[in-house]
């Protein structure tokens, strides 16, 4: 395996890991502090046990996460040092940001998981409010500077070096807002389906318990409401996408030729070598009316750009139509649980939609990881776009095998360790709630 192959697949062992803790990281503390208004409206101390058993598990996947994200922290350097000389001037700021809400993240969440008998209500309910804006910080400083990859601001190329740098303008790049939007909405929505399907697995068993009753409605409202916001954030996305990107929207969309009023193509596989996308259903004109909202509107093709700057086509079509379909697929189960409240106001949930929740719970997380493998890989071949090959900053080292084995180990390891922690610490608990009576 050659040193870039090796460099690239430790990088893409280390995110596709370590994006799946951020992602708790955001949504988790919303669902704590839910729980715990509820219980202090209400005093029903069922609110707050979810609110203690949800706390436990938000801890743990943010001790892994520091872990993880400590050691992606040593991979830029190690990995891609030509690339950090070149960026971190740049965008050094949010880089720093960052560390500013992983520390209050980590205070807050301290006083809350702690702090049950010795603050007041209110302190304790406000500390929960903290690690949900920090948490969400910290993503959103990170997703900042993984936009300014995508579309490089900020500062003046000269010589090849960075000069004249302006940080506020690089971390606040055309991208920033779009992504960072889609990625704390995608939160939500996969972390809700996640917890909604653990508490319907329980109920399976025990549909008369009024603890995972509570919990599976929380969960479902929180990622109902991401997966309903979504579809707004992704058109909003795919339109910057179009304006500042028009080579990933082309390889997004297996589109090849410069046409107007470019259809959508959904499904197929981009062949490269004839230059098409066989087997899709083409729906006329939609890609022009999202991409622009002029039906009429040109698109570029890929064979508007030259080949050696092309991205993997295949696996950024896939990845896209993967993450499209999911999102999709979780909006149609939100209309069905809406419906479903409609017409049965008394007991709204029968066995076969808990069934169906277990089913699609993973969907938000697979979609999450599909859309970080569009963004990455269709971005290609740069690490900074159109200014740095990815291949140009990759590290010297001669041998990288040993590093991604020891860091593939890491994570198996630290995968383990979590689900061992959550099975004993969260699910176990769960499932000894079945004999609690809904009130």
């Amino acid at each position: 395996m050659s040193t870039f192959a090796a460099a690239r697949s430790i990088m893409a062992i280390s995110l596709g890991f370590h994006i799946l803790l951020a992602v708790t990281g955001m949504a988790m503390p919303l669902l704590m502090i839910i729980a715990e208004f509820l219980w202090l409206r209400t005093k029903n101390a069922l609110y707050l046990d979810l609110a203690k058993r949800w706390s436990r598990g938000a801890a743990i996947l943010f001790a892994v996460g520091a872990v993880s994200g400590t050691s992606l922290s040593f991979e830029l350097g190690l990995l891609w040092p030509k690339f950090m000389a070149f960026s971190g001037p740049v965008i050094g700021l949010p880089l720093s940001m960052e560390l500013f809400a992983f520390f209050l993240e980590a205070i807050a969440l301290g006083i809350y998981l702690y702090g049950w008998t010795r603050v007041s209500p209110r302190t304790h309910l406000l500390s929960g409010v903290l690690v949900f804006i920090s948490g969400t910080a910290s993503a959103v400083f990170i997703v900042t500077a993984n936009a300014w990859m995508n579309v490089p601001t900020g500062f003046d190329l000269v010589a090849g070096k960075a000069t004249n740098i302006r940080p506020w303008d690089a971390m606040w790049n055309p991208m920033a807002a779009p992504q960072t939007i889609h990625m704390v909405i995608a939160a939500l929505a996969a972390v809700g389906f996640v917890v909604a399907g653990i508490h319907a697995k329980v109920l399976l068993k025990s549909p008369a318990s009024g603890f995972h009753r509570r919990g599976f409605a929380i969960a479902l409202a929180v990622g109902g409401f991401g997966a309903l916001l979504q579809p707004i954030s992704g058109d909003y996305s795919a339109k910057k996408v179009a304006l500042n990107q028009p080579l990933k929207l082309a390889a997004l969309e297996g589109q090849w030729n410069t046409e107007r009023g470019a259809g959508l193509t959904i499904g197929g596989i981009p062949d490269p070598k004839t230059e098409t996308t066989p087997y899709g259903v083409e729906i006329p004109h939609m890609l022009s009316i999202l991409a622009t909202g002029d039906p009429n509107a040109q698109i570029k093709g890929l064979k508007a750009f030259p080949k050696n700057e092309r991205p993997p086509v295949v696996v950024t079509h896939l990845a896209f139509q993967v993450m499209v379909g999911l999102g999709f697929t979780m909006l149609g189960i939100v209309a069905l649980a809406v419906l479903l409240r409609i017409r049965r106001r008394t007991n709204p949930w029968p066995r076969w939609f808990f069934w169906v929740m277990v089913s699609v719970s993973p969907a938000g997380l697979l979609a999450i990881e599909a859309g970080w493998v569009t963004t990455e890989v269709g971005r290609q071949p740069w690490i900074v776009s159109g200014i740095m090959r990815s291949a140009d900053a990759v590290t010297p080292a001669s041998n990288l095998i040993a590093p991604l084995v020891a860091f593939t180990a890491l994570y198996a390891i630290l995968g383990f360790v979590t689900l061992s922690l959550l099975r004993r610490q969260v699910f176990q608990s769960y499932e000894g709630e079945g004999n609690q009576i809904a009130a």
